[in-house]
């Protein structure tokens, strides 16, 4: 069998059409698949499946720094109108194939195993409606990146505000979210009239697939094969008994330091210290010298990938009109490089995404090694332990915060700004399960679900049974509308629990490395080098932690979180 060359440059990559791809899939097909030809068979399909992903991935990337840019808009339309179904449909083709052939090499059990998930759920008459869903995802951060209000004279996007959250001065911190609230309340109606769409076009999918209702589609798509969804409310009802009496003791702890009666929104991210907010760095070029040198003492291996990215230029991070919002890593299979897109505007918060995104990075790397793609794409590892590679690494790192080690930060400050993330974490846990409940609910409702009223009713019920801490009263259109904030919730249904499931595994992979850090970080290390191709629990063992959500894990996670707080807070 020959050898297939495609391209040879991403200058090559980003000018392919599907006439380019076609003759190759057809090649691929027309292969007699034996024990002799299988491992050059994989070999180039998974050639093909590099460009591939990396020319949708490059577009993708293309539309969300500048959300403005028609022209971008259009080559990544012709991709989804054009390559993406014909590619989707020849794929299948190939999976049918190699199931059919019963033939595997070593390392292929769990790839085979997701194979025939993806096969039984393939339809052709569904990539016209992934194209459309990909469409409002589109449409959805144009609608968000546009957000932007004026404030003391100058335009400022809505991430950009989030510097007001910190200020020392609670009027100024009230005026500036009015005004961000405002201005995403502008927008409700757009985001209702998406939503009804988004909720039909789902409904459409699964019922295509044999499904009588998304969420099952869903779970299957997502390939949990470890867990059901009565798990998932079961992980709520620990979270509200056991996490959110720790987040109502912050909460108090909060009021009283900032002597106020009552908790609002704007008073959950102001420092406690009473002094001016962190101000980490002045510029994202400090901010990533900074955070190599960070990287570089967790393991020298990560600075070094950090370093490579950051000459190779895939490190988009400061925050811009016109530019989408949030923070994410994306991978390039084609040249073996991770990409990280992110908003920063100065605050710690900005360290914190960075070290995460970090993380998803240099699982990236590690993955890459892997021989094919089915291996080490990105829906071939299981998000639950993507996302612990991202949130272990944000608490691996936190030990170098400090200028003694290259970082941001005096050791008074560093000890604030890892309160900081602790407190974060402790009150994700609630708030994450806000978010995935109430997608339960959507697609178990679907008829109240397209409903928008009905959505922000059944959200103001879950804001009051897990953040009754939180003083919404005057703000209950904003309160009501949260769902709306979550992007996971419009563009990535129920890709949200599993950063509750990874936090759980990082803070078992940070107690291990408070005994031993060395150890801990080769065990996490090794876990990221295995990518898909062992199951949800196997790479949560491999990294030093168990694939659980039992109360007395999540307890004693809190317990460490607690603890560590009250120690941190006698440094300043």
């Amino acid at each position: 069998m020959r050898d297939v060359t495609l391209v040879s440059s991403v200058e090559e990559l980003m000018v392919l059409d599907w006439s380019q791809f076609s003759p190759l899939f057809v090649e691929l097909e027309k292969t007699d698949l034996t024990k002799t030809t299988i491992m050059d068979w994989l070999k180039n399909w998974t050639i093909i499946s590099d460009v591939r992903d990396e020319l949708y991935n490059r577009l993708y990337v293309a539309t969300t720094v500048n959300t403005a840019d028609k022209n971008v808009q259009d080559r990544f339309d012709h991709f989804m109108d054009d390559i993406f179904p014909k590619a989707k449909a020849a794929e299948q083709k190939l999976k049918e194939k190699l199931l059919a052939s019963g033939l595997s090499v070593p390392g292929f059990e769990i790839p085979l195993r997701n194979m025939r998930t993806e096969a039984e759920l393939f339809r052709e008459e569904n990539l016209k409606l992934m194209v459309e869903e990909e469409r409002l995802n589109n449409s959805h951060d144009q609608v968000m990146g546009a957000q932007s209000v004026t404030w003391q004279g100058e335009e400022k996007t809505v991430r950009q505000m989030e510097v007001v959250l910190r200020n020392t001065d609670r009027e100024k911190r009230r005026a500036g979210w009015e005004l961000m609230a405002e201005r995403q309340l502008a927008d409700r109606q757009t985001i209702n009239q998406r939503w009804v769409d988004y909720v039909k076009l789902r409904e459409r999918i699964a019922e295509n697939a044999g499904f009588s209702n998304y969420r099952s589609y869903r779970w299957k798509e997502l390939m949990r094969f470890d867990y059901i969804p009565e798990d998932c409310k079961a992980f709520h009802n620990t979270i509200e008994k056991t996490v959110v009496p720790a987040a109502q003791r912050m909460a108090d702890r909060r009021k009283k330091k900032l002597g106020i009666d009552t908790l609002r929104y704007y008073d959950l991210f102001v420092d406690l210290s009473g002094k001016p907010p962190l101000k980490p760095f002045s510029n994202v070029y400090e901010m990533k010298d900074k955070a190599s040198a960070i990287f570089h003492h967790v393991l020298p291996q990560f600075g070094e990938y950090f370093d490579q990215m950051d000459k190779e230029g895939l490190l988009d991070l400061d925050n811009r009109k016109n530019k989408a919002v949030g923070g994410y890593c994306t991978g390039f299979s084609f040249t073996k490089r991770p990409f990280i897109f992110a908003n920063a505007v100065g605050i710690h918060d900005d360290i914190q995404t960075l070290l995460h995104e970090g993380g998803h990075a240099f699982h990236a790397f590690e993955s890459f090694k892997l021989p094919f793609f089915q291996q080490y794409s990105e829906s071939a590892i299981p998000i639950e332990f993507a996302e612990v590679a991202s949130m272990a690494m944000e608490f691996l790192s936190s030990p170098y915060l400090s200028k003694e080690f290259g970082g941001f930060y005096s050791e008074a400050d560093t000890a604030r700004a890892r309160v900081d993330h602790i407190e974060a974490d402790i009150f994700f846990w609630p708030y994450m399960a806000i978010v995935d409940a109430f997608q339960h609910w959507v697609y178990e409702n679907p008829e109240e679900g397209k409903d928008p009223q009905a959505c922000d009713a059944v959200w103001t019920d879950l804001e009051k049974r897990f953040r009754p801490y939180i003083d919404w009263s005057g703000y209950e259109d904003v309160m009501m509308t949260g769902w709306h904030r979550k992007d996971h919730i419009h563009q990535s249904p129920f890709y949200y629990v599993e950063y509750g499931l990874a936090l759980l595994g990082a803070t078992q992979i940070w107690k291990n490395s408070l005994e031993d850090h060395q150890k801990a970080v080769g065990a996490y290390r090794q876990a990221l080098s295995l990518g898909g191709t062992a199951t949800l629990p196997k790479l949560f063992e491999t990294a030093g932690a168990r694939f659980t959500f039992d109360a007395q894990t999540l307890q004693d996670a809190v317990g460490l979180m607690e603890y560590t707080l009250l120690t941190l807070e006698q440094s300043y």
